[in-house]
């Protein structure tokens, strides 16, 4: 290697390191560690052949049965292409139902088939050792304080 393609050469600061650390802005720290969350999540859930992005989708479809796919993409942080995607593969895997909404015919609600709802606690099961990862260390009081500082970033309050 000549002397120039050392100089070359850099070394860049890992996660926790340098303005990848404490001294970070705090807009890329949420982004950094919202990532390192994700890989652990991939990680997870993948001997479940569950995405993240699935597992979210699926936990709206629980938590809010029979909203549309328009509502999920809203509630699950996504587009509305990558929902339609999502929805068409946990329909093909027979993983929900769809039925006519009442009132507007057009709008299919979506809930979770006997298969998704097990599917779903299976993975429950990883993510919720992934959180308590998370909060191992703080008190309740700063566990509920990271919370709502976690929701008002989101909200803008």
């Amino acid at each position: 290697m000549s002397k120039r393609d050392e100089r070359s050469i850099k070394i860049l600061p890992r996660p926790g390191e340098g303005k990848r650390g404490e001294t970070g802005h705090l807009g890329y720290l949420l982004r950094q560690a919202a990532g390192g969350h994700r890989n652990r999540m991939d990680r997870a859930l993948a001997h479940l052949n569950v995405t993240p992005p699935q597992f979210g989708v699926m936990t709206m479809i629980k938590a809010y049965p029979e909203l549309s796919s328009a509502d999920l993409a809203r509630m699950s942080l996504l587009t509305p292409q990558t929902v339609g995607v999502i929805i068409a593969n946990l329909d093909r895997a027979a993983l929900i139902a769809r039925s006519p909404h009442p009132v507007h015919g057009r709008i299919l609600r979506i809930s979770l088939t006997e298969q998704g709802s097990s599917l779903l606690a299976e993975c429950r099961l990883q993510v919720e050792s992934l959180e308590q990862e998370l909060i191992a260390g703080f008190t309740e009081a700063e566990e509920t304080t990271i919370r709502r500082w976690l929701v008002s970033v989101a909200t803008g309050v």
